[in-house]
Protein backbone atom coordinates (compact mmCIF):
# COMPACT_ATOMS: atom_id res chain seq x y z
CA UNK A 1 0.00 0.00 0.00
CA UNK A 2 1.02 3.49 -0.67
CA UNK A 3 2.24 5.62 2.32
CA UNK A 4 -0.47 8.19 2.67
CA UNK A 5 -3.46 5.11 2.22
CA UNK A 6 -5.83 4.13 4.74
CA UNK A 7 -7.20 0.39 4.71
CA UNK A 8 -10.71 0.95 3.60
CA UNK A 9 -13.42 -1.40 5.20
CA UNK A 10 -16.42 0.40 3.42
CA UNK A 11 -19.48 -1.47 2.82
CA UNK A 12 -19.47 0.35 -0.55
CA UNK A 13 -18.27 1.92 -2.19
CA UNK A 14 -15.31 -0.06 -1.59
CA UNK A 15 -12.01 -0.61 -1.55
CA UNK A 16 -10.36 -0.71 -5.41
CA UNK A 17 -7.48 -2.95 -6.31
CA UNK A 18 -3.92 -0.31 -5.90
CA UNK A 19 -2.23 -1.40 -9.45
CA UNK A 20 -6.05 -0.50 -10.97
CA UNK A 21 -6.12 2.94 -9.82
CA UNK A 22 -2.60 3.61 -10.71
CA UNK A 23 -3.71 1.95 -14.42
CA UNK A 24 -6.11 4.45 -14.38
CA UNK A 25 -4.03 7.22 -13.63
CA UNK A 26 -1.30 6.69 -15.97
CA UNK A 27 -4.01 7.07 -19.13
CA UNK A 28 -6.48 9.47 -17.75
CA UNK A 29 -5.68 12.63 -19.80
CA UNK A 30 -4.53 10.03 -22.98
CA UNK A 31 -6.22 6.80 -23.28
CA UNK A 32 -3.69 4.95 -25.97
CA UNK A 33 -2.40 8.02 -28.12
CA UNK A 34 -6.23 9.11 -28.36
CA UNK A 35 -5.50 12.52 -26.56
CA UNK A 36 -8.48 12.21 -24.54
CA UNK A 37 -9.63 10.43 -21.20
CA UNK A 38 -11.91 7.62 -21.29
CA UNK A 39 -14.51 9.74 -19.42
CA UNK A 40 -14.59 11.57 -22.73
CA UNK A 41 -15.14 9.30 -25.21
CA UNK A 42 -18.47 8.69 -27.02
CA UNK A 43 -19.98 5.36 -26.47
CA UNK A 44 -20.69 5.09 -29.98
CA UNK A 45 -16.86 5.50 -30.87
CA UNK A 46 -14.59 2.26 -31.97
CA UNK A 47 -11.60 3.02 -29.56
CA UNK A 48 -14.98 2.50 -26.69
CA UNK A 49 -16.46 -0.21 -28.38
CA UNK A 50 -12.97 -1.83 -28.21
CA UNK A 51 -13.27 -1.49 -24.54
CA UNK A 52 -16.40 -2.17 -24.07
CA UNK A 53 -15.90 -5.70 -25.67
CA UNK A 54 -13.01 -6.60 -24.09
CA UNK A 55 -14.35 -6.03 -20.71
CA UNK A 56 -17.55 -8.26 -21.76
CA UNK A 57 -15.10 -10.65 -22.52
CA UNK A 58 -12.72 -10.78 -19.77
CA UNK A 59 -16.13 -11.08 -17.56
CA UNK A 60 -17.25 -14.10 -19.30
CA UNK A 61 -14.05 -16.03 -19.23
CA UNK A 62 -14.09 -14.98 -15.12
CA UNK A 63 -16.80 -16.26 -14.31
CA UNK A 64 -17.35 -18.96 -17.05
CA UNK A 65 -20.49 -17.56 -18.19
CA UNK A 66 -22.05 -20.23 -21.01
CA UNK A 67 -23.16 -18.79 -24.41
CA UNK A 68 -26.79 -19.22 -23.23
CA UNK A 69 -26.01 -16.32 -21.42
CA UNK A 70 -26.29 -12.45 -22.22
CA UNK A 71 -23.95 -9.98 -20.40
CA UNK A 72 -25.63 -6.47 -20.07
CA UNK A 73 -24.06 -3.10 -18.96
CA UNK A 74 -26.76 -1.23 -16.89
CA UNK A 75 -27.64 1.86 -14.79
CA UNK A 76 -29.66 2.32 -11.71
CA UNK A 77 -28.43 0.10 -9.14
CA UNK A 78 -29.42 -3.01 -7.14
CA UNK A 79 -32.46 -0.81 -6.75
CA UNK A 80 -33.88 -0.39 -10.33
CA UNK A 81 -33.34 -4.21 -10.79
CA UNK A 82 -35.71 -4.53 -7.83
CA UNK A 83 -38.39 -3.39 -9.67
CA UNK A 84 -37.14 -4.65 -13.28
CA UNK A 85 -37.02 -8.10 -12.46
CA UNK A 86 -40.84 -8.84 -11.46
CA UNK A 87 -41.32 -6.46 -14.59
CA UNK A 88 -39.51 -8.92 -16.65
CA UNK A 89 -40.01 -12.49 -15.62
CA UNK A 90 -43.31 -12.65 -13.40
CA UNK A 91 -45.56 -12.75 -16.47
CA UNK A 92 -48.32 -12.21 -14.00
CA UNK A 93 -47.55 -15.55 -11.82
CA UNK A 94 -46.18 -15.40 -8.09
CA UNK A 95 -42.49 -14.91 -7.67
CA UNK A 96 -40.72 -16.71 -4.83
CA UNK A 97 -38.41 -14.31 -2.58
CA UNK A 98 -36.02 -15.30 0.29
CA UNK A 99 -35.67 -12.27 2.99
CA UNK A 100 -32.78 -12.68 4.72
CA UNK A 101 -31.79 -9.09 4.77
CA UNK A 102 -32.36 -5.43 4.51
CA UNK A 103 -32.00 -5.52 0.40
CA UNK A 104 -33.60 -8.54 0.14
CA UNK A 105 -37.06 -7.55 2.08
CA UNK A 106 -36.45 -4.40 0.10
CA UNK A 107 -36.59 -6.16 -3.09
CA UNK A 108 -39.57 -8.21 -2.09
CA UNK A 109 -42.12 -5.72 -1.38
CA UNK A 110 -40.76 -3.68 -4.77
CA UNK A 111 -41.91 -6.88 -6.16
CA UNK A 112 -45.19 -6.51 -5.00
CA UNK A 113 -46.25 -3.51 -7.05
CA UNK A 114 -45.87 -5.63 -10.06
CA UNK A 115 -46.54 -9.32 -9.42
CA UNK A 116 -47.66 -11.46 -6.36
CA UNK A 117 -44.95 -12.05 -3.69
CA UNK A 118 -44.39 -14.99 -1.79
CA UNK A 119 -42.30 -14.94 0.72
CA UNK A 120 -40.06 -18.52 0.71
CA UNK A 121 -38.18 -17.69 3.58
CA UNK A 122 -37.81 -15.34 6.36
CA UNK A 123 -35.11 -14.45 9.02
CA UNK A 124 -36.34 -11.29 10.76
CA UNK A 125 -35.38 -9.94 12.38
CA UNK A 126 -32.18 -10.92 13.73
CA UNK A 127 -31.20 -11.87 10.36
CA UNK A 128 -28.48 -13.96 12.00
CA UNK A 129 -28.41 -16.75 9.68
CA UNK A 130 -29.71 -18.27 5.80
CA UNK A 131 -32.60 -20.47 6.32
CA UNK A 132 -31.75 -24.41 5.07
CA UNK A 133 -33.16 -25.96 2.02
CA UNK A 134 -35.94 -28.21 3.81
CA UNK A 135 -36.74 -24.51 5.13
CA UNK A 136 -37.87 -23.12 1.69
CA UNK A 137 -41.43 -23.03 1.19
CA UNK A 138 -41.00 -23.06 -2.48
CA UNK A 139 -44.32 -22.22 -4.78
CA UNK A 140 -45.19 -24.46 -7.41
CA UNK A 141 -45.71 -22.24 -9.94
CA UNK A 142 -43.40 -19.44 -9.17
CA UNK A 143 -42.16 -17.46 -12.15
CA UNK A 144 -38.52 -17.11 -10.36
CA UNK A 145 -36.84 -17.59 -6.89
CA UNK A 146 -35.54 -14.54 -5.53
CA UNK A 147 -32.43 -14.23 -2.84
CA UNK A 148 -29.59 -12.03 -2.22
CA UNK A 149 -26.31 -14.09 -2.10
CA UNK A 150 -24.41 -12.28 0.92
CA UNK A 151 -25.87 -9.74 2.92
CA UNK A 152 -24.21 -6.81 4.12
CA UNK A 153 -25.61 -5.09 6.60
CA UNK A 154 -26.05 -8.30 8.88
CA UNK A 155 -23.04 -10.33 7.80
CA UNK A 156 -24.52 -13.45 6.63
CA UNK A 157 -23.72 -15.29 3.33
CA UNK A 158 -25.53 -18.11 1.50
CA UNK A 159 -23.17 -21.06 1.76
CA UNK A 160 -25.13 -23.02 -1.03
CA UNK A 161 -27.58 -22.50 -3.89
CA UNK A 162 -31.05 -23.49 -3.40
CA UNK A 163 -33.01 -26.34 -5.57
CA UNK A 164 -35.75 -24.54 -6.59
CA UNK A 165 -38.16 -25.27 -10.41
CA UNK A 166 -38.53 -22.14 -10.82
CA UNK A 167 -35.36 -20.29 -12.42
CA UNK A 168 -33.20 -18.85 -9.98
CA UNK A 169 -32.57 -14.78 -9.53
CA UNK A 170 -29.89 -13.49 -7.34
CA UNK A 171 -28.50 -10.36 -6.24
CA UNK A 172 -24.62 -10.98 -6.01
CA UNK A 173 -23.55 -7.21 -5.77
CA UNK A 174 -21.54 -7.89 -2.38
CA UNK A 175 -19.83 -11.09 -3.53
CA UNK A 176 -19.75 -11.61 -7.08
CA UNK A 177 -16.38 -13.06 -8.58
CA UNK A 178 -15.22 -13.79 -5.15
CA UNK A 179 -15.76 -17.53 -5.81
CA UNK A 180 -16.93 -19.59 -8.51
CA UNK A 181 -20.73 -19.34 -9.40
CA UNK A 182 -22.18 -22.17 -12.18
CA UNK A 183 -23.67 -19.24 -13.84
CA UNK A 184 -26.09 -22.00 -15.96
CA UNK A 185 -28.10 -22.57 -12.46
CA UNK A 186 -29.41 -19.12 -12.66
CA UNK A 187 -31.76 -17.23 -14.89
CA UNK A 188 -30.57 -13.96 -13.44
CA UNK A 189 -27.30 -12.88 -11.78
CA UNK A 190 -27.00 -9.18 -11.21
CA UNK A 191 -24.55 -6.82 -8.90
CA UNK A 192 -23.60 -3.23 -8.83
CA UNK A 193 -19.89 -2.84 -9.51
CA UNK A 194 -19.40 -0.72 -6.14
CA UNK A 195 -17.71 -3.66 -4.09
CA UNK A 196 -15.75 -5.94 -6.08
CA UNK A 197 -15.79 -4.68 -9.98
CA UNK A 198 -15.64 -0.91 -10.39
CA UNK A 199 -16.88 2.53 -8.85
CA UNK A 200 -20.42 3.15 -8.52
CA UNK A 201 -22.87 4.10 -11.66
CA UNK A 202 -22.02 0.39 -13.58
CA UNK A 203 -24.88 -2.73 -13.00
CA UNK A 204 -24.19 -6.00 -14.03
CA UNK A 205 -26.65 -8.14 -15.29
CA UNK A 206 -25.90 -11.95 -17.05
CA UNK A 207 -29.40 -12.99 -18.19
CA UNK A 208 -30.12 -16.32 -19.47
CA UNK A 209 -31.37 -15.48 -22.97
CA UNK A 210 -34.78 -17.72 -22.68
CA UNK A 211 -36.48 -15.36 -20.16
CA UNK A 212 -35.95 -11.84 -22.06
CA UNK A 213 -38.81 -10.91 -23.89
CA UNK A 214 -41.66 -11.56 -21.41
CA UNK A 215 -41.72 -8.12 -20.15
CA UNK A 216 -44.91 -6.50 -18.73
CA UNK A 217 -46.50 -3.82 -21.18
CA UNK A 218 -45.62 -0.89 -19.22
CA UNK A 219 -42.07 -1.59 -18.84
CA UNK A 220 -39.86 1.16 -19.34
CA UNK A 221 -37.60 0.78 -22.50
CA UNK A 222 -34.46 1.26 -20.60
CA UNK A 223 -35.69 -1.48 -17.52
CA UNK A 224 -36.80 -3.94 -20.72
CA UNK A 225 -33.82 -7.04 -20.47
CA UNK A 226 -35.00 -7.65 -24.28
CA UNK A 227 -34.66 -4.45 -25.64
CA UNK A 228 -30.93 -4.12 -23.89
CA UNK A 229 -30.01 -7.07 -25.20
CA UNK A 230 -30.85 -6.31 -29.05
CA UNK A 231 -28.91 -2.69 -28.27
CA UNK A 232 -26.16 -4.39 -26.84
CA UNK A 233 -26.43 -2.03 -23.37
CA UNK A 234 -26.39 1.00 -25.23
CA UNK A 235 -29.82 2.12 -25.87
CA UNK A 236 -28.84 4.92 -24.04
CA UNK A 237 -25.65 6.18 -22.71
CA UNK A 238 -24.01 3.15 -20.37
CA UNK A 239 -21.66 4.42 -17.74
CA UNK A 240 -18.40 4.56 -19.84
CA UNK A 241 -15.75 4.65 -17.14
CA UNK A 242 -16.98 2.16 -14.56
CA UNK A 243 -17.12 -0.21 -17.49
CA UNK A 244 -13.44 0.79 -18.73
CA UNK A 245 -13.01 0.45 -14.86
CA UNK A 246 -14.47 -2.71 -14.78
CA UNK A 247 -11.93 -3.97 -17.28
CA UNK A 248 -8.86 -3.09 -15.36
CA UNK A 249 -9.94 -4.71 -12.25
CA UNK A 250 -10.80 -8.16 -14.64
CA UNK A 251 -7.22 -8.09 -15.97
CA UNK A 252 -6.19 -7.79 -12.37
CA UNK A 253 -8.33 -10.75 -11.82
CA UNK A 254 -7.53 -13.08 -14.09
CA UNK A 255 -3.65 -12.13 -14.02
CA UNK A 256 -3.60 -13.20 -10.29
CA UNK A 257 -5.41 -16.57 -10.34
CA UNK A 258 -9.35 -15.84 -11.39
CA UNK A 259 -11.55 -16.42 -8.91
CA UNK A 260 -10.64 -19.94 -7.53
CA UNK A 261 -7.45 -17.10 -6.50
CA UNK A 262 -9.78 -14.84 -5.33
CA UNK A 263 -11.88 -17.94 -3.11
CA UNK A 264 -9.10 -18.57 -1.55
CA UNK A 265 -8.41 -14.99 -0.59
CA UNK A 266 -11.55 -14.27 0.55
CA UNK A 267 -11.70 -17.38 3.19
CA UNK A 268 -8.22 -16.33 4.65
CA UNK A 269 -9.31 -12.73 5.07
CA UNK A 270 -12.48 -14.05 6.74
CA UNK A 271 -10.52 -17.00 9.11
CA UNK A 272 -7.89 -13.92 10.07
CA UNK A 273 -10.85 -11.89 11.60
CA UNK A 274 -13.29 -14.69 12.28
CA UNK A 275 -10.52 -16.26 14.78
CA UNK A 276 -10.28 -12.83 17.32
CA UNK A 277 -13.84 -13.35 17.39
CA UNK A 278 -13.99 -16.65 18.29
CA UNK A 279 -11.65 -16.75 21.07
CA UNK A 280 -12.98 -13.53 22.77
CA UNK A 281 -15.87 -13.05 24.80
CA UNK A 282 -15.48 -8.88 24.16
CA UNK A 283 -16.78 -9.07 20.85
CA UNK A 284 -19.85 -11.06 20.06
CA UNK A 285 -20.22 -11.25 16.54
CA UNK A 286 -23.53 -11.22 14.80
CA UNK A 287 -23.99 -14.03 12.02
CA UNK A 288 -24.15 -17.58 13.27
CA UNK A 289 -21.08 -20.02 12.06
CA UNK A 290 -22.33 -22.24 9.32
CA UNK A 291 -23.93 -18.75 7.73
CA UNK A 292 -21.18 -15.91 8.07
CA UNK A 293 -20.59 -13.83 5.57
CA UNK A 294 -16.69 -14.01 4.08
CA UNK A 295 -17.56 -10.24 2.79
CA UNK A 296 -18.79 -8.11 5.45
CA UNK A 297 -17.78 -9.11 9.15
CA UNK A 298 -20.62 -7.64 11.87
CA UNK A 299 -19.73 -7.60 15.16
CA UNK A 300 -20.14 -5.51 18.17
CA UNK A 301 -18.89 -5.13 22.38
CA UNK A 302 -20.89 -4.78 25.25
CA UNK A 303 -21.48 -1.57 24.99
CA UNK A 304 -22.39 1.49 22.18
CA UNK A 305 -20.00 3.51 23.98
CA UNK A 306 -16.92 0.96 23.01
CA UNK A 307 -18.44 0.13 19.82
CA UNK A 308 -17.74 3.99 19.69
CA UNK A 309 -14.27 4.06 21.14
CA UNK A 310 -13.46 0.96 18.70
CA UNK A 311 -14.78 2.87 15.84
CA UNK A 312 -12.73 6.12 16.74
CA UNK A 313 -9.29 4.64 17.10
CA UNK A 314 -9.50 2.66 13.92
CA UNK A 315 -9.95 5.31 12.27
CA UNK A 316 -7.68 7.41 13.90
CA UNK A 317 -4.71 4.40 13.34
CA UNK A 318 -6.03 4.61 9.22
CA UNK A 319 -9.03 1.44 9.64
CA UNK A 320 -11.80 3.29 8.23
CA UNK A 321 -15.21 3.05 7.74
CA UNK A 322 -15.61 -0.18 10.28
CA UNK A 323 -18.32 1.84 11.79
CA UNK A 324 -22.12 -0.94 11.54
CA UNK A 325 -24.54 0.19 9.57
CA UNK A 326 -27.29 2.16 11.50
CA UNK A 327 -29.92 -0.57 11.40
CA UNK A 328 -27.29 -3.03 12.67
CA UNK A 329 -25.06 -0.91 14.90
CA UNK A 330 -21.78 -1.89 16.07
CA UNK A 331 -18.82 -2.36 13.83
CA UNK A 332 -18.99 -4.45 10.35
CA UNK A 333 -15.52 -5.01 8.28
CA UNK A 334 -16.02 -5.65 4.59
CA UNK A 335 -13.37 -7.67 3.20
CA UNK A 336 -13.68 -7.41 -0.81
CA UNK A 337 -11.56 -8.70 -3.18
CA UNK A 338 -9.15 -5.45 -3.08
CA UNK A 339 -8.64 -5.73 0.71
CA UNK A 340 -5.00 -6.93 1.31
CA UNK A 341 -4.24 -9.33 3.62
CA UNK A 342 -2.03 -6.57 5.18
CA UNK A 343 -5.22 -4.45 5.94
CA UNK A 344 -6.75 -7.40 7.76
CA UNK A 345 -3.85 -8.11 10.01
CA UNK A 346 -4.09 -4.33 11.04
CA UNK A 347 -7.64 -4.86 11.23
CA UNK A 348 -7.24 -7.52 13.68
CA UNK A 349 -4.17 -6.49 15.36
CA UNK A 350 -5.77 -3.31 16.56
CA UNK A 351 -8.40 -5.39 17.75
CA UNK A 352 -6.55 -7.58 20.08
CA UNK A 353 -5.17 -4.52 21.40
CA UNK A 354 -8.23 -3.04 22.09
CA UNK A 355 -9.73 -5.75 23.89
CA UNK A 356 -6.69 -5.94 26.17
CA UNK A 357 -7.11 -2.62 27.31
CA UNK A 358 -10.32 -2.47 28.11
CA UNK A 359 -11.23 -5.50 29.61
Amino acid sequence: MMADRVYNFSAGPSVMPEEVLLEAQKNLLNYKGSGMSVMEMSHRSAMFADIFADTQEKLRKALSVPDTHEILFLQGGATLQFAAIPMNLSCGKTADYAVTGNFANKAAKEAEKYCSVHIAASTAPEHARIPRQEELSLSPDAAYFYYCANNTIYGTEWQYVPETKAPLVCDMSSDILSRPVDVSRFGLIYAGAQKNMAPAGLTVVIIDKELAGKELPYTPQVMSYKMMIEAGSMLNTPPCWCIYMLGLTLDWLLAGGGVSWMEQLKKERAKRVYDVLDNSSFYLPHAEPGSRSDMNVTFRTHSAELDAAFVKEAAARGLVNVKGHKIAGGMRASLYNAMPLEGVDALTDFMKEFETRHV
